[in-house]
């Protein structure tokens, strides 16, 4: 069997109750060492076989993953954050339905959620932004037409972008010409969200690329882009005395 878990953001103890316990039972550990925490490895049992595939290609995960499962072996294949996020996994997925080999999958805390703890920040406020939209700027890894990140930021949504602090300059031309974003729109730069040594750089949209440079941030941050950093924003009516909801009725 082999067993997708999501890590979670970085802090050991954001992993799942789920997703620790099948880290304690796995005979075979795969874990993606680029990202994920290495403290996490402290729950594997004494003699676990444990593979590093940020030096593997997905045809060497696979063959570990076939090894395991011919010798009755159970899997851990430990990804950072939550898996469904930029984790590749459907490729392996698909794999392993071609080879008849059992999988289930564990979600993780994502990073973007990590992001907004960093920041304690809600990214749905009342008439400021009531969708989020998780993106990456286009380098050797295309995205399609249809999500270039200039027609992303034209909506004006809240916004964390993946994967682009090696193109801040661009980002930030991106997001302006959008349309809905200025120079001076509220936004933030967090490096590794929820490890000990997490970073939180408040900035603008017109000086991410500054912010970063100044920090020395150069990979392992989200970029995060919107109204929802600023000050401005409504009540929530789940909580309003005047607004009626299904468990109580409003008071005048």
């Amino acid at each position: 069997m082999i067993h997708f878990v999501g890590a979670g953001s970085g802090a050991p103890d954001l992993i799942t109750v789920r997703g620790a316990k099948l880290m304690e039972e796995a005979d075979v550990i795969i874990y993606a060492g680029s990202l994920v925490n290495p403290q996490l490895l402290d729950l594997a049992k004494e003699g676990a076989d444990i593979h590093d595939s940020a030096k593997m290609t997905l045809e060497q995960v696979l063959d570990v993953m076939k090894a395991a499962e011919s010798k009755g072996l159970t899997t851990v294949r430990l990804h950072t954050g939550d898996p469904c996020l930029y984790g590749a996994i459907r490729e392996q997925m698909d794999k392993l339905d071609e080879l008849g080999i059992s999988y289930d999958y564990t979600p993780g805390v994502s990073s973007f959620c990590g992001a907004a703890s960093a920041l304690n920040a809600e990214y749905t406020l009342p008439n400021v932004s009531q969708s989020v939209i998780i993106t990456r700027m286009e380098g050797r890894t295309p995205v399609p037409d249809g999500e270039k990140m200039r027609l992303m930021a034209s909506h004006g949504c809240s916004m964390v972008i993946f994967l682009s602090t090696g193109l801040l300059e661009q980002l930030q031309d991106e997001l302006i010409a959008g349309g809905a974003y200025t120079k001076d729109t509220p936004a933030a730069i967090v490096y590794k969200a929820t490890w000990p040594d997490q970073k939180v750089m408040h900035c603008t949209v017109g000086t991410l690329a500054k912010t970063a440079a100044e920090n020395g941030v150069t990979r392992t941050a989200l970029v995060c882009v919107g109204g929802f950093l600023g000050d401005a924003y409504d009540r929530s009516k789940l909580y309003d005395p005047t607004f009626t909801t299904g468990y109580r009725e409003a008071t005048k």
